[in-house]
């Protein structure tokens, strides 16, 4: 690993994390702060009025249990999304811009050979991934503790937040694969954007309807199964095995398509 670079890395991107964990910290205060009996019918009443646009955002069920009003309102669609956008950001400046830009012959003219500085930069933003997930759990473990003292299931929060920095892993080793083989950032951006919004896109219409239904076999987020990590089931601990073994396969493929590929430098 090139410490430098990573110092670099850290200096150049703390902002955009900062950034984005503040949007996090609003939502999910502000989420945990309606958990209220009153509130809850109410909510409850809207998406009986409004099924399909509730079930899209993966707040069909309110749920009766703080665990389970957490996991609806942020875990089934917010804390996917927000968290994309930063990977897609992240992962163009960590490979593609560098090229792009002509930086990569600098780094390149160092010592550090090609591998060293990519795997430099995976281990930056797997860093970056994980610490973004360990924040959102300890935050809303306070949050719920001082708000609602003993609501919170802990173990079982913190297995869905295992599971969130899965579906993190697959976004991240998607971009990071490739802005790995772009030479400019417009591709980069343009094709991990796709695959973020396309894998939440549909697994919103999957969730409309029984008609739309079988859409949800072809999106990794239904790896992402929030109630089932809630609950421990084996099953679900299987699903969210494959996106962490996808991602990390995909950051590694990322590694050696670069190290192996023609630069225009």
């Amino acid at each position: 690993m090139n410490i430098t670079l990573l110092k670099k890395e850290i200096k150049s991107n703390w902002l955009l994390l900062i950034i984005f964990l503040a949007v996090l910290t609003m939502y999910g205060v502000m989420v945990t702060m309606m958990y209220e009996p009153e509130l809850g019918e109410s909510l409850k009443m809207m998406a009986e009025s409004m099924p399909e646009i509730f079930a899209a955002f993966g707040m069909a069920e309110v749920g009766e249990t703080l665990l389970e009003f957490l996991s609806g309102y942020l875990y089934g669609m917010l804390f996917v999304a927000f968290p994309g956008v930063f990977i897609i950001i992240l992962t163009n400046r960590l490979c593609a811009k560098y090229v792009d830009n002509g930086s990569m012959a600098y780094l390149l003219a160092g010592p550090g050979k090609r591998r060293e500085i990519m795997r430099t930069q995976a281990i930056f933003m797997a860093g970056c991934l994980v610490l973004m997930a360990l924040y959102v759990f300890g935050l809303l473990a306070v949050t719920s503790k001082i708000l609602f003292p003993g609501e919170l299931d802990m173990a079982g929060f913190f297995y869905v937040n295992v599971g969130l920095l899965g579906i993190l892993l697959f976004f991240g080793g998607a971009g990071f694969f490739v802005s790995c083989l772009s030479s400019e950032s417009r591709h980069a951006v343009g094709f991990t954007s796709a695959v973020v919004v396309y894998t939440i896109l549909v697994q919103m219409i999957s969730q409309v309807g029984d008609k739309f239904e079988n859409l949800k076999y072809i999106t990794p987020v239904t790896l992402f199964d929030v109630e089932g990590l809630s609950l421990g089931e084996a099953k679900a601990w299987i699903m969210c095995a494959v996106l962490y073994l996808t991602g990390i396969a995909l950051i590694c493929a990322g590694i050696v398509k670069f190290d192996r590929r023609d630069l225009p430098l």
